[in-house]
């Protein structure tokens, strides 16, 4: 269903957030894509102040959502891509933040846990214990990846008193446990996610993602085992090549 719905003044929330919440439902229904209601019809509308549209407007101009420049009406602006590239020992915290979104992380799980499995993807013994990192990435308000790492115990045991809401894994693993990644590989496939992961990526079932599973080295031991899933619609691979050369791999400027 679309269409304004009304905003409840008895609650606690502010009504700017309530009129957020429901232009950002519009917005995924696809209600806005021909035009954005200007300030004055929202006021009319939902019945609020200018403040309150006001404040609404600037949470989803910071989101990267719409797009309004000094006596002009708001408008939609295209999705930011998170670009990627192929070949090299990446951190998606730093290719959200060149996109000019803003960073952070909803820690879902970060404990000690054994896997047999990914005990021996990394060479090691299957009761191993290992470090688990379950996060939701944000790139500025809007779902991103759903990124699960392990770790070996042995190494990573600090990063459990880490907070991880801004701040980069790598960067961690080095200033932390003094370790730093040298080289991996990478496998990246297009799948389509279940229910569960659309509702935390907030996609619907018209969108793809790509599932990236990476294994980290320093030197010739594995220390990272990490299965990534990220939005379709927000995300590229990207590769440099050459007629003389090939492919020629290496950051995306």
């Amino acid at each position: 269903m679309t269409g304004a719905r009304s905003l409840d003044r008895a609650r606690h929330d502010p009504l700017w957030s309530q009129l957020l919440a429901d232009l950002r439902r519009r917005l995924e229904a696809g209600e806005f894509a021909d035009a954005f209601p200007g300030e004055l019809a929202l006021v009319g509308e939902y019945g609020v102040s200018r403040h309150t549209v006001r404040e609404a407007l600037r949470r989803l101009r910071d989101e990267g959502t719409v797009v309004a420049g000094r006596g002009r009406s708001p408008r939609l602006a295209a999705p930011t891509e998170i670009r990627q590239p192929l070949g090299a020992l990446y951190s998606l915290f730093s290719s959200v933040e060149a996109a000019g979104l803003s960073q952070r992380s909803v820690v879902r799980t970060l404990e000690v846990r054994a896997d047999g499995v990914i005990a021996a993807r990394l060479g090691l013994e299957e009761s191993t214990p290992l470090v688990f990192l379950e996060r939701l990435r944000m790139a500025g308000t809007a779902p991103l990846a759903v990124d699960r790492v392990w770790l070996p115990h042995a190494i990573a045991a600090p990063l459990l008193d880490v907070d991880f809401t801004h701040t980069a894994l790598y960067t961690e693993l080095a200033q932390t446990c003094g370790v730093t990644l040298t080289a991996g590989r990478e496998d990246i496939r297009a799948v389509v996610p279940s229910e569960a992961e659309r509702d935390l990526l907030a996609v619907g079932p018209d969108v793809a993602a790509f599932a990236i599973e990476r294994l980290g080295l320093v030197g010739p031991d594995a220390v990272e085992w990490r299965h990534t899933l990220v939005r379709g619609d927000r995300f590229t691979v990207t590769a440099d090549f050459s007629t003389r050369g090939g492919y020629r791999l290496g950051l995306a400027r």
